[in-house]
């Protein structure tokens, strides 16, 4: 399996779909350009096993990230709203019992809706959540998202390494330029 070349990994499903794209030297990236890039996403979120890296499922995962990116970018939008609500007409949760107790099981009619599916489900879960704790990066040069988990919710940076690290130096350098 290739190396997922992404700077950003590890954030709930839906927003790891929209970490797909980013920047790297001021020049935008996609993961998803192919289904070499989708056996990476799908591998990369424990997905691999269950779903083909094959064009429908690339095609119906770019159409989720598109309708999960509208809807990030302007919460409540009616057309990204309806976006959303297309793919989630993909699939359901059928309630199960296991040994383990109740349960839920995602059933799609086709499986190359499946990790679009999930993906738009995990935005629902995480609405249901903590809608403010959804965040863009603050950096201006930066198009990644992530989840807030600090403790009192201030995150502001993808990552402190290397967006915050980035604004503070950019602080740093017009301050000494001022004195």
């Amino acid at each position: 399996m290739p190396h997922d070349p992404r700077p950003l990994t590890g954030e709930p499903l839906s927003l790891d779909l929209l970490n797909t794209r980013w920047m790297h030297d001021g020049a935008p990236q996609d993961l998803l350009t192919g289904t070499e890039g989708l056996a990476v996403w799908l591998a990369a979120n424990g997905l691999d096993g269950r779903f083909a890296a094959d064009g429908p499922t690339l095609d119906h995962v770019l159409r989720a990230r598109d309708a999960l990116a509208s809807l990030v970018a302007s919460p409540g939008d009616r057309a990204g709203v309806a976006r959303v609500d297309k793919v989630l007409r993909h699939g359901r949760i059928r309630a199960t019992l296991t040994a383990d107790g109740p349960g839920e099981e995602p059933e799609f009619k086709d499986p190359a809706w499946g990790p679009a599916w999930l993906a738009a489900r995990d935005y629902l879960h995480l609405l249901a959540t903590a809608p403010g704790r959804i965040r863009g990066c603050a950096h201006e040069a930066c198009v990644l998202h992530f989840f807030d988990t600090s403790r009192n919710g201030t995150r502001r940076w993808c990552s402190m390494a290397a967006c915050g690290n980035r604004a503070k130096a950019s602080r740093h350098y017009a301050r000494s330029r001022e004195a």
